[in-house]
């Protein structure tokens, strides 16, 4: 064995490909390919977050020891085969449509990897390097071996892998088995990008907005979901009637019996939200956490584990997350930041480290994540540089006053583009690519989502908190420093409504401030919490200290510098870009400030329209 042990992680060719390197077990460097290529959930092979990776540590792939797949493509073409075998001929026209892509690239992926990846060297790569995990274990190798236990049980759900939707394992020290799966076609992910589509939404990247959707509906079709759609056993097992479903056979989601149930075709997108759609959204929401909080109950109790670890695109799901942590069968909570397929990219290179090469692991706390800051990160020197030949107006100030400028900005109601250190790795912006704002203000959340982030009003935002104050604001004293968990604002900071406002519906809820941070708490008093940490960001940290000596207030709106259907940005090039297509006010890249008053207006773009819409 060498050593040093390196390990490189690839996820591609379904969608959020990924990169990630590892050396003696430390994560060195993470990234999605979509920050580079600037495609959002860019699905082509990872080639600019290889290079990343392999430029971060100082290596080539020559030097590395292992390179993990995140997935087993042949079982996947098995799933698919048998399916429409299963179906036939219903699923002629999805067979038709898939069949083409997999015979040219797919079934032959070892060979289309080794050809990627001859780019990175003259040297051959040798076959015997290259392995191939499976979907699932990637995901819940990502939640395991960072996390802070050294035993856990690990529950990853999402919509499908190769066959397995939901799936539990044990870990111990660097061990990680496998002891029950449900299988495709019934999945929880799927349920809910089926009701994503269904209420008009983009599947594979608009789930997060019926989660947002759903606190200004009643779950009203709860029951007929649990009726019709879903056999949801105690345990948390579960089987869905297919007859109300298309994904197996068809090019949509959802069948003409599923239409019939609730009494109308899909919303189509862009059309005006009803309040049929957030009932919608509040009943899925209730079902799916019901589901999530029966897994957890089940696999605590069966394996008498009491920490317990989540990944998966169902473990985006911050809400149910926050009533799993509540519910208390899970002693203690771990969710990987990168739940969806990007983090299968870490959790094959794991694999490769743990279960392949056998090394010993060692649990490290809070995490082995580092804050999930494992992206790019740019020199100031070079940041200037970068600024000056974009056309930029600029000042450079020391850490002190920049912090100082940044923090009279918010608390003059400014939106701040906030562009310092690594790149977050994962869906979530956490104080490195982060656009900012006063939570205090009535009008910032309304002024962030359309004059900004040119998107739907009804979105929430997430409050970034000085972890030292979090239960002074929120119903929440622990650490969540990835955004995965939703609390409650503490009752002493919420105002009292009226009769009146208390008699409203839907969007109408929107304009009543709840408490005393109105832009951040959403229409049910909750708030989707980052806690900031001084050892993982101490420049973030340090800007909300300077906030609250200010305004007594150590919070601030927190959301991802970037528009909608736009990836957030990686370069200081795409910071600046956005504040000129945007109306951000400043903007502050490393230690270099920019205010939009002092711009050539010749550089402003149009960003409304820029990206195709998510």
């Amino acid at each position: 064995m060498p050593a040093s042990v390196k390990i490189l992680g690839i996820s591609a060719y379904y969608h959020d490909s990924a990169a990630a390197l590892l050396i003696d077990g430390e994560i060195v460097a993470a990234a999605q390919e979509e920050r580079f290529t600037r495609k959002k959930h860019d699905a082509g092979f990872p080639h600019q977050a290889v290079a990343f990776c392999l430029e971060r540590a100082g290596i080539a792939l020559a030097d590395v020891d292992r390179i993990v797949f995140y997935d087993k493509p042949l079982l996947k073409f098995e799933r698919l085969l048998e399916t429409y075998l299963a179906f036939a001929p219903r699923g002629f026209a999805s067979f038709k449509t898939a069949m083409p892509i997999w015979l040219r690239e797919k079934l032959f992926l070892k060979d289309l990897l080794l050809s990627e990846l001859k780019r990175y060297g003259k040297e051959k790569i040798d076959p015997a390097r290259l392995l191939f995990s499976e979907h699932h274990l990637s995901h819940a190798a990502s939640a395991f071996y960072p996390s802070p236990f050294d035993e856990a049980v690990v529950l990853t759900m999402d919509g499908v892998g190769e066959w397995t939707t939901t799936s539990l394992a044990i870990g111990r020290g660097n061990r990680l088995e496998m002891i029950k799966e449900i299988h495709f076609p019934h999945s929880l992910g799927l349920l809910y990008s089926a009701f994503t589509y269904y209420t008009g939404f983009k599947v594979n990247s608009g789930e997060y907005k019926v989660m947002g959707l759903a606190p200004y509906g009643q779950p009203k079709y709860a029951q007929t979901i649990l009726d019709h759609l879903i056999d949801l056993k105690p345990d948390g097992s579960f089987h869905l009637d297919m007859s109300y479903f298309d994904y197996c056979t068809g090019l949509t989601m959802t069948s003409a019996k599923f239409h019939d149930l609730f009494g109308a075709p899909p919303r189509k997108s862009e059309q005006a939200l009803t309040q049929r759609e957030m009932d919608l959204a509040a009943s899925v929401q209730a079902v799916t956490e019901e589901a999530m909080l029966r897994l957890v109950r089940s696999a605590v109790a069966e394996t008498g584990i009491e920490n317990v670890c989540l990944a998966g695109g169902v473990a985006l799901n911050c809400v149910g997350n926050g009533k799993v942590l509540r519910d208390g069968a899970a002693k203690n909570l771990w969710i990987q930041p990168a739940a969806g397929d990007a983090g299968g990219a870490l959790g094959a290179a794991l694999i490769g480290h743990y279960l392949h090469l056998h090394q010993p692991r060692q649990a490290v706390k809070p995490d082995a994540m580092r804050g999930a800051y494992l992206g790019p990160e740019f020199e100031q020197a070079d940041i200037e540089h970068r600024l000056r030949a974009a056309g930029a107006v600029f000042s450079v100030l020391d850490d002190a006053a920049l912090c100082d400028a940044c923090a009279r900005g918010l608390a003059d109601e400014k939106a701040l583009g906030w562009f310092q250190g690594r790149m977050e790795f994962g869906p979530r912006a956490l104080g490195g690519r982060s656009i900012l704002g006063d939570p205090r203000s009535p009008r910032m959340q309304s002024t962030l989502n359309l004059k900004v982030k040119y998107r739907e009003s009804f979105r929430p935002f997430a409050p970034s908190v000085l972890r030292e104050q979090v239960a002074e604001w929120f119903e929440l004293d622990g650490d969540s420093p990835y955004m995965l968990l939703v609390a409650d604002v503490v009752e002493a900071r919420r105002k009292t409504m009226s009769e009146a406002e208390r008699q409203l519906f839907g969007i109408d809820k929107l304009n009543v401030p709840r408490s005393d941070i109105p832009a951040v708490t959403h229409v049910d008093y909750s708030a989707r919490v980052q806690t900031v940490h001084v050892g993982t960001n101490p420049r973030y940290h340090a800007l909300i200290s300077r906030f609250n000596e200010l305004t007594g207030c150590p919070v601030v709106v927190n959301t991802s510098f970037n528009v909608r259907g736009e990836p957030i940005v990686c370069t200081p090039e795409d910071a600046f870009r956005c504040f000129m297509g945007t109306e951000i006010e400043l903007l502050a890249v490393g230690n270099c400030l920019m205010r939009k008053e002092e711009q050539d207006p010749a550089l402003k773009l149009n960003y409304e329209t820029a990206f195709e819409l998510d």
